[in-house]
């Protein structure tokens, strides 16, 4: 047997030797560190047996294939510590997922949070008597009379649904379960997990089915890894965009109203509103003409985009309206398609740039709405593009370039660019793929970021670039996207004018830069722990009178910085300076101006800054002119 190693080396075995035996040849240190491996392209368990010429890569747990392997080991011992606590349970499925696992259970009565303790601490005993897994099969037959005998009817139910032959199960002292593996070579293996959170789950993602208990646990290959992801889990916490919403008076959602609907508030309003019309300044400055569209279309519409054939689960159900039937609309497109066929159009017109803050609603289950993260109705800075073939690069590129500077502008500067290519069900010529493919990747390659090829990724309409962020965590977050269109255009009949008289059909590329205005702000929030920079945030400056005594000075300073548009407010509560100061602090407001005896006779404020703190006795226009400058800084 030759075995193939990742750098290129090979060595000669006996058919029938395990990767267990191949790294004790190696060294005895790698044999203790391993814990399963890769087979050409399968990840198996270190005893099974090899023949053949393989390409070999030994597992550890660090490496990406190696926490796979270990999370999902993690589950089945999660699920042996509950058999053990709950003898009734009853098994679904339990996965490895990122950072960690879960097992769903059918219990005959709630689990609290209490319970995951005593999980976790029977799963040191399993971890503690290090229980090798041991791999074995049966028939398809065998394995579902075992699980009808047992009553595991969610078993037997994924065993029905496997072709016949051998089915594999795992067993690891009085612990069995159906399971494809590999896994780690014994319980002892697992050194760093913790239980977090217990959920609702429909077996198999279905509404109409039984609603199982879930408990999510994370699991990694060190204590000091386990460590650092339940610090970013906290900073995390701390930065929650639904608690720094409410906290900081932003936004909220009301059951009264419906789930995924958002109520702004007066601060978070103005921030979106200095986000929307920076938006709309700046589409101005890049070619753009602004458009706006209804908010519900007529079946027929959406009849003839397709969005009634494959998008109709995502819609809301139709109005009746004079015996016919509208609906709210789930995207915008068909409506600036409507504004181009108004009349005529001409070669000598395009291309079009056409931008709509418009609102649209989808359909989402209560189980997956996430604050403004995933909503029903929400904000799309859309635009559609309409151009000649010839115009296709020179608009991918200007529109790439326009993203970049727009999301720069509000502090982000960690891209990665993904172009997603044609899936294997698709519309449109050939040529016409390969040509807007070719002006994706050109575009990316002149702004020279980190990328990576979704190879099959595009929709079957055409290829897209997405842009995704990094926050202060470091978490990624789609925001960006470029997307062509060959459907539309013909589904519409859209046409111009060619200089040699024809009608022809446009190219029709779709984009998105902020993604939607709820999400991003989301991610603005989150992103900034809600300290949003000073052109963005919601009250620019407080006003603080030391006393009710020198309350009109103070009005007066507020009104004077009102009038060269710095957002100002007045703290004129009776409340002692300090705790006003902490409550400015509290919300994260970017400056605060203390006003007193002194400060009244000589017309001067007290200056604080969020970010420098005391900044001394300043007159009010050095503030101003300072305000302005910050302000006007981000552009």
């Amino acid at each position: 047997m030759k075995v193939i190693f990742p750098d290129q080396s090979s060595r000669e075995y006996p058919d029938g030797t395990t990767p267990r035996a191949i790294a004790e040849s190696i060294s005895g240190r790698l044999a203790k560190e391993v814990i399963a491996a890769q087979v050409d392209d399968t990840l198996v368990d270190l005893s099974q047996p090899l023949d053949g010429e393989v390409h070999l890569k030994l597992i550890k747990p660090e490496d990406p294939e190696g926490l796979e392997v270990l999370r999902h080991s993690a589950s089945h011992i999660m699920a042996q510590a509950v058999r053990r606590i709950f003898p009734d349970a009853k098994l679904a499925i339990g996965p490895a997922i990122e950072n960690g696992f879960y097992y769903d259970f059918d219990l005959p009565e709630p689990l609290k949070l209490e319970d995951l303790a005593r999980i976790e601490a029977e799963m040191a005993k399993i971890v503690a008597a290090d229980l090798p897994f041991e791999r074995y099969e049966l028939s398809k037959g065998e394995a579902l009379e075992r699980f009808r005998a047992a009553g595991e009817k969610y078993k037997a139910e994924l065993v029905e649904g496997l072709e016949d032959g051998t089915i594999s199960f795992y067993r690891q002292g009085d612990f069995d379960d159906l399971c494809r593996g590999p896994h780690l070579p014994s319980t002892g293996r697992l050194k760093a997990y913790k239980l977090m959170s217990i959920a609702g789950a429909y077996w198999r993602g279905d509404s109409s089915r039984e609603m199982l208990q879930r408990i999510y646990g994370v699991a990694f290959a060190t204590k000091a890894g386990l460590e650092e992801y339940l610090k970013f889990l906290e900073e995390a916490a701390r930065r929650d965009h639904r608690k720094l919403g409410k906290e900081l008076d932003l936004f909220s959602i009301d059951d009264q109203i419906g789930g995924g609907l958002v109520l702004w508030h007066p601060k978070g309003a103005r921030v979106r509103q200095e986000i929307e019309q920076f938006w709309k300044e700046e589409h101005y400055k890049n070619g753009y003409e602004l458009v706006y569209t209804p908010h519900v279309g007529r079946s027929t519409l959406w009849e003839t985009s397709g969005h009634l054939g494959f998008y109709s689960e995502n819609m809301y159900a139709p109005m009746d309206i004079e015996g016919q039937q509208y609906y709210a609309k789930p995207m915008n497109c068909p409506f600036h398609i409507a504004i181009y066929k108004s009349r005529g159009r001409s070669y000598r017109e395009l291309p079009f740039r056409w931008a709509e803050l418009g609102t649209v609603y989808r359909y989402e289950k209560s189980g997956v709405l996430h604050g403004l993260m995933r909503v029903r109705g929400f904000t799309q800075d859309d635009a559609h593009i309409f151009c000649r073939p010839d115009q296709m690069p020179e608009e991918i590129e200007r529109t790439l370039n326009f993203c970049l500077k727009l999301i720069r502008s509000f502090g982000f500067n960690d891209f990665k660019l993904y172009l997603a290519t044609k899936p294997a069900d698709s519309v449109g010529e050939p040529e016409r793929w390969e040509a807007a493919t070719a002006a994706l990747q050109a575009a990316i390659d002149k702004v020279g970021l980190p990328s990576e090829i979704d190879e099959g990724g595009g929709a079957f309409y055409g290829p897209k670039i997405d842009l995704k962020i990094k926050d202060a965590l470091g978490r990624e977050w789609q925001c960006s996207t470029i997307q062509f269109d060959f459907n539309m255009s013909e589904r519409f009949g859209l046409t111009y004018k060619g200089s040699d008289g024809a009608d022809h059909r446009p190219y029709m590329i779709h984009r998105a830069l902020l993604g939607s205005i709820e999400r991003f702000f989301g991610v603005l929030l989150e992103h900034y722990e809600g300290a949003f920079p000073t052109w963005l945030a919601p009250v620019q400056a407080m006003v603080l009178p030391v006393t009710p005594d020198y309350l009109e000075y103070a009005r007066t300073v507020m009104e004077d910085l009102r009038k060269v548009g710095i957002r100002a407010e007045l703290d004129s509560r009776n409340e002692k300076i300090g705790y006003r100061i902490r409550e400015v602090r509290l919300q994260k407001i970017p400056y605060w101006l203390v006003v007193g005896e002194r400060e009244a006779r000589e017309g001067v404020v007290a200056v604080s800054s969020r970010k420098e703190g005391d900044l001394g006795s300043q007159k009010v226009d050095w503030l101003k002119e300072r305000l302005q400058k910050e302000i006007a800084a981000h552009s």
